[in-house]
């Protein structure tokens, strides 16, 4: 049986730069390459997660090359959202160097709040034009009004993750984000299929994520990593190139 779609780009992934992850940039991209995918993002951990990269990180990126394993490396970062105004762990300078940018909560760096104070924090990244990709929303832990979030979140032009990493560590998330990828798509709200990968065997492989939006017979046109075309077009519109 063929797969609902084969995914062109994993733009979620972590090096041994964040200690709690195990292989090198080299590594994730050669198993992207081995997958036939067009391009990899490494996106580290920012500065206050426990252990997250010194800013000065960020800023040496642009020595990295644009292709490694003969695909396209984009520089990010997974940056922290910080405290319910929305804030981030890397500074506006920085943050513009930065070719994807994932904004995500975690416990120790955002505190846990009410869902109402979760979703004020969201609303204010949905309108932080430097955000690219809104990471793994679904844990309950910062629960939050979805059906508030997600339309703000296509209003401003974000991409909503469908991570992978959750059917490993983050289970009790699961109910959350099949709603989320309802509401996606009922808001017509692009996403994006990553596998927040901490090892290089774990890039690329996305078959429960894949799994979870054909069950939502979710559009592939809303996918912005579904195809070669797609995942251009996004790039075009970050007025980056593959």
């Amino acid at each position: 049986m063929e797969p609902y779609f084969r995914p062109v780009a994993d733009l979620h992934t972590h090096t041994l730069a964040s200690p709690h992850a195990y292989s090198t940039l080299t590594e994730n991209a050669t198993a992207a390459a081995a997958l036939g995918m067009v391009a990899i993002a490494c996106t580290d951990h920012g500065p206050k997660t426990g252990d997250g990269m010194h800013p000065w990180h960020f800023s040496n990126m642009k020595i990295l090359p644009d292709r490694i394993a003969g695909l396209r490396h984009l520089r990010g970062i997974e940056v922290n959202v910080c405290d319910f105004k929305g804030s981030l762990d890397l500074n506006e300078t920085r943050l513009k160097d930065m070719e994807i940018v994932i904004a995500s909560m975690h416990g120790g760096t955002m505190p846990y709040g009410t869902p109402e104070q979760i979703t004020e924090a969201w609303l204010a990244v949905a309108e932080n034009p430097l955000v690219d990709i809104i990471g793994h929303c679904g844990t309950p832990e910062f629960a939050a009004h979805y059906e508030a979030i997600i339309p703000a979140f296509g209003r401003g032009g974000k991409v909503v993750e469908i991570n992978e990493g959750t059917f490993r560590v983050r289970r009790h998330s699961l109910e959350n984000c099949a709603r989320i990828a309802q509401l996606c798509k009922q808001h017509e709200v692009r996403v994006v299929v990553n596998s927040d990968a901490h090892y290089h065997e774990q890039v690329g492989q996305l078959g429960n994520a894949i799994a979870l939006l054909a069950e939502a017979e979710f559009p592939q046109e809303l996918i912005i990593n579904s195809s070669r075309e797609r995942f251009e077009e996004f790039l075009k519109e970050k007025q980056l190139v593959l």
